[in-house]
């Protein structure tokens, strides 16, 4: 037998109260809208639940055994609204992100530290991929992206400004190669590409020239997935880069990476990141949002659909949608 749940939240309101009255004031109803309801109840059941009188509400043999089973089960259902709500609600819990690998490196590394400082009972994970995927299927909470690759459906925060890019070399490099003067040059050097994890795609290396875009279809003998390593091998001399100009680690710069062709290179789309509209209200996501903004010192932090966001082409090691 399905019973209607509001008749058995009235049975449980009455049995914990041990009146009418106090199941009304519980529910916020009155006493006859009580004593009705337990007259639908009881119908429905075939039998009495209580015994009335003019001084109290006992229960039945039956109401009892009713009791045993309906008043735990309301327990648990009370501790799962409770969680519900503590879910986002509260500074604790899990928060799951995605993002790129280079994003982590360039953006988020040197404020994780702060962060866990601020909230430890956040539980933050970040799961690093380059392909783009649905925040909701996956079971993630939020993503960070480059600003035109974002879902139009989602809430989108600016997080910092365009990315420039640069060519990098070593100088031992160019002490033994020279430096190219323009962006053809490139195809008489080692180039050391970058191939996308997802996609299997390599990087493509786009320049600039009175405004119209043009890819130059280098070659060498690396190809590499991992942009710290890509930085390392530029500085070693292996070959030249094309990269994110404020990518490489402090101690690579020491010594004594030099970028060429800055003439021809363009910024990319900024960081964003993104998050489903039923999030908006998530605790923790809020707590993570308002860090990063403070950290990146932005300006305008309010949150813009995604769909507001420009959509330039971009050309950069970068997420990928295959």
């Amino acid at each position: 037998m399905r019973l209607p749940l509001a008749l058995l939240e009235v049975f449980d309101a009455i049995a914990r109260a041990g009146s009418m009255r106090g199941a009304a004031e519980a529910l916020g109803v009155t006493p006859s809208t009580i004593s009705h309801q337990l007259k639908s109840l009881e119908k429905q059941m075939g039998t009495a639940l209580f015994v009335r009188t003019t001084r109290s509400v006992l229960m039945t043999e039956a109401g009892r055994a009713l009791s045993r089973g309906a008043l735990p089960a309301f327990d648990q259902l009370a501790n799962a609204v409770q969680e519900a709500r503590d879910v986002g609600g509260s500074p604790r819990g899990s928060l799951r992100i995605t993002l790129p690998e280079f994003a982590y490196t360039m953006a988020l590394a040197p404020h994780i530290v702060s962060f866990r400082k601020a909230w430890p009972e956040i539980e933050l994970e970040l799961i690093m991929t380059d392909a783009l995927v649905d925040l909701m299927e996956a079971g993630y909470h939020a993503g960070i992206r480059q600003g035109d690759r974002i879902e139009q459906d989602m809430v989108a925060i600016k997080l910092g400004e365009p990315l420039p890019l640069a060519v990098y070399g070593s100088h031992d490099y160019f002490e033994r190669r020279g430096k190219p003067q323009s962006p053809a040059d490139l195809l008489f050097h080692d180039c050391i590409r970058y191939r996308f994890h997802r996609s299997g795609r390599l990087a493509p290396w786009v320049f600039h020239d009175a405004g119209e875009p043009h890819t130059v279809d280098v070659s060498g003998g690396l190809i590499v997935s991992d942009l710290p390593a890509l930085y390392q091998m530029i500085a070693d001399g292996l070959g030249l880069g094309y990269v994110f100009r404020d990518g490489p680690p402090e101690a690579l710069r020491r010594t004594g990476l030099a970028s060429v062709l800055t003439d021809y290179l363009l910024p990319i789309p900024g960081l964003n990141l993104y998050y489903p509209r039923e999030y908006r209200s998530m605790l923790p996501l809020r707590l993570f949002i308002d860090h990063m903004r403070g950290a990146f010192r932005v300006d305008d932090p309010g949150a813009l659909p995604a769909e507001a966001l420009q959509r330039p082409a971009s050309h950069a090691p970068q997420s990928s949608k295959a």
